[in-house]
């Protein structure tokens, strides 16, 4: 059984309307461990609609990971544009959430007795809390970026807010976030506020002013690395959050850790 999984649907994305290309918390996470740890023990457990699945699963198949896909009713879809540090983004379809229903069935089968879950909601529609229940329920611990937290699942632009189910933050164990997400979940980026969301292992991302961590009693800063030219920032939290995850896993602190995710985020952003 795989000590890891990454679980979440595959997208569709169209960047500064670009043709749309493969996306989502699974691929970018698949993506940027080819390049960390191509032999790492982890299943990709992944959905989209059946007339996308050649657009989308060989490509995620190249990165050398098991893969265990199924049908959804409909593929996700995003459009981004970019301002510097800004992203602009439209939400044009979504996919039905994930239901307790197939962490018993389907997606629990394939996660086996996995650790760790990295779960790559999109929207808080994607992951609902009894869904969350039944993975941690299951033994598994849960890794999470914000955006799923407080990005509202419906169409049109991308609308944020914190007003989410509570209970939620008692089954992760450790959450990515940035200073937008960190202001609508608890009020502030400072260590008080952050605390206050009761999760042992919290990373927050600051852009170019680098990121804050918290694990258990300590608090550190890490430095962003500057980049020349170019960049497409698309999937950049992802890859930050999966670099930072491994090398965590592999005995490093987590000062270290968000040394190496900002090395690794600064490479596989620049264009």
């Amino acid at each position: 059984m795989p000590r890891a999984a990454i679980i979440g649907d595959l997208v569709l994305d169209v960047v500064a309307g670009a043709p749309a290309r493969p996306g989502g918390a699974v691929w970018y996470c698949a993506r940027a461990l080819s390049q960390i740890d191509p032999d790492a023990d982890v299943v990709l457990v992944c959905r989209s609609a059946p007339e996308d699945r050649e657009a989308l699963v060989p490509e995620l198949e190249k990165f050398g990971f098991p893969v265990r896909w199924q049908p959804a009713k409909q593929t996700a879809q995003f459009s981004f544009d970019y301002e510097g540090d800004r992203r602009i983004m439209q939400i044009d379809a979504l996919a039905n959430p994930w239901t307790a229903s197939d962490i018993n069935d389907w997606a629990g089968e394939a996660i086996g007795d996995a650790s760790w879950v990295i779960v790559g909601a999109l929207t808080r529609a994607d992951f609902p809390l009894e869904t969350l229940a039944a993975l941690t329920g299951r033994g598994h611990r849960l890794v999470l970026d914000a955006q799923g937290l407080v990005r509202r699942g419906r169409l049109g632009p991308l609308v944020c807010d914190g007003s989410i189910e509570r209970a939620i933050l008692e089954h992760i164990t450790a959450l990515k976030l940035n200073d937008e997400e960190a202001e609508e979940l608890c009020g502030g980026i400072d260590e008080a506020s952050l605390r206050s969301l009761g999760i042992p292992e919290i990373v927050l991302t600051l852009g170019s002013a680098g990121a804050v961590i918290i694990s258990g009693e300590v608090i550190t800063r890490v430095d962003a690395v500057p980049i020349d030219g170019p960049v497409d920032p698309t999937g950049a939290g992802d890859s930050f959050l999966l670099s930072y995850g491994v090398a965590r896993q592999r005995g490093a602190t987590a000062h270290e850790a968000g040394l190496i995710a900002s090395r690794f985020v600064s490479m596989i952003i620049a264009r």
